[in-house]
């Protein structure tokens, strides 16, 4: 369990002035000055020892994405933090930029002097108002204050902060979309490479990180790279914030060390499964685009990259939904499907096409109205989506409709039998 002197999102629930008085209070801003100071490369390297990797769901090593940015330069470079948090399931951007905006506004400008970056653009969710609202109103306290822009905190260093709102589209969280969107174009993700450390926001250098990666990134500079690295296991480090809702008894989000194990998160910060963890049916543990376990694998499995991909699954954003033996799995995913189709920007024939196909088999397995062999021609066709399109949307569409098949062929099978059964019947009456 963490520790409550290493959290690093202390007023996560909103019980703190979340305004500059507040968050000075609380160490915000603290000692930025003397940090800048020390350089680019110690901000990038002790962000690298750190550990820490994205927290957007990729998990890419913060440092190294930062080390991309060029030492030179004869563009602009910039850092877009990525705020367009729309993965069903995930809330944890939202209170962050909620309840505790300047310390994501550090985070922007510690990462800024540590890439020596122009400007920050922030895109956030165009449904995320009262955040957006907050997030202003402390952009205008830190200006107001010398924090941000000319000779930011006294620094010597100039940056500029600018708050952009998207218009509600899921596939801008991705982050060759999110560039798109901010140039003000239809959301769209490009082509790579080239990548967006070379040619991102207006053909310019730039770096996309997830709001909880650049949020933390001021208190790994101030504590040390060690104290991060010492929470969790290697390649693991870090607090990390978890959403966890569906079928338990306290729906929450709490920050916690890497590496706790599933049962352990669930029962302690969330009291448990409805009815008891023996009536656990299964989890999706990283938002809605990862795998689902069972809960055979939710014994015993840790909340971190690792031991979830060697589950077959993805920590993603660490958004746990958990499903007890009253869901309707099948038509669980076949929701997700429904919602990835719904959100496919139709770019790629692999995506467009295909999960308009997985839908429509879908629902027919809802309904059993299906046949047997069918179960593996849509596990074949989900790994010729997954991998064949511009960016990860369709491989996020693909992956739980292959844990359902992987973890939950028994049941398909059930309701196809089930529904073959009955059809006799019904062509009597």
């Amino acid at each position: 369990m963490l520790a409550d002197q290493d959290r690093v999102f202390t007023n996560l629930y909103g019980e703190h002035d979340w305004r500059l008085a507040g968050a000075r209070k609380r160490g915000v801003w603290s000692g930025v000055k003397e940090l800048i100071h020390k350089g680019r490369d110690w901000i990038v390297n002790e962000v690298k020892e750190s550990g820490l990797r994205g927290r957007g769901g990729a998990g890419f090593p913060t440092g190294l994405k930062w080390s991309f940015m060029p030492k030179q330069s004869d563009r602009p470079c910039y850092l877009v933090v990525n705020a367009d948090e729309s993965e069903p399931g995930t809330c944890k951007d939202r209170d962050i930029l909620r309840f505790d905006p300047h310390r994501l506004l550090e985070g922007c400008l510690l990462a800024g002097a540590g890439m020596a970056v122009n400007a920050t653009y922030i895109y956030i969710r165009g449904e995320f108002y009262k955040e957006a609202q907050h997030l202003q109103a402390a952009i205008d306290e830190a200006y107001a204050a010398g924090l941000l822009g000319k000779n930011a905190c006294g620094s010597g260093y100039d940056m500029e902060l600018y708050l952009h709102r998207g218009a509600g589209a899921y596939i801008c969280g991705e982050e060759t979309a999110l560039l798109e969107s901010l140039e003000g174009r239809k959301g769209m993700p490009r082509l790579k490479p080239p990548f967006p450390a070379q040619v991102g926001l207006y053909g310019c250098p730039s770096t996309v990180n997830n709001v909880e990666t650049i949020a933390t990134a001021g208190e790994i500079l101030r504590r040390g790279a060690s104290w991060f690295a010492g929470i969790g296991r290697p390649r693991n480090t870090g607090t990390k914030i978890f959403c966890i809702s569906g079928h338990v008894e306290q729906p929450c989000n709490v920050e916690e060390a890497m590496s706790i194990p599933m049962r352990e998160l669930i029962e302690r910060h969330a009291g448990g499964v409805r009815g008891g963890w023996d009536n656990l049916l299964g989890v999706i543990p990283g938002g809605s685009s990862t795998p689902v376990l069972p809960k055979s694998v939710c014994d015993d499995v840790l909340m971190d990259f690792d031991s979830l991909v060697a589950q077959k699954s993805g920590l993603g954003t660490a958004a746990l939904i958990v499903m007890d033996k009253s869901t309707d799995i099948v038509r669980a995913i076949a929701r997700l499907s429904a919602f990835y189709k719904h959100e496919s920007c139709g770019q790629c024939t692999p995506c467009r096409e295909g999960l308009g196909w997985v839908w429509r088999v879908m629902e027919r397995m809802v309904a059993g109205n299906a046949s047997v062999e069918e179960i593996d021609t849509l596990l074949e066709v989900s790994y010729e989506i997954e991998g064949h399109t511009i960016c990860a949307l369709a491989d996020g569409a693909a992956w739980p409709v292959q844990g359902l098949i992987r973890h939950f062929r028994p049941e398909m099978i059930r309701r196809i039998e089930q529904y073959r059964a009955a059809a006799p019947r019904q062509a009597a009456e």
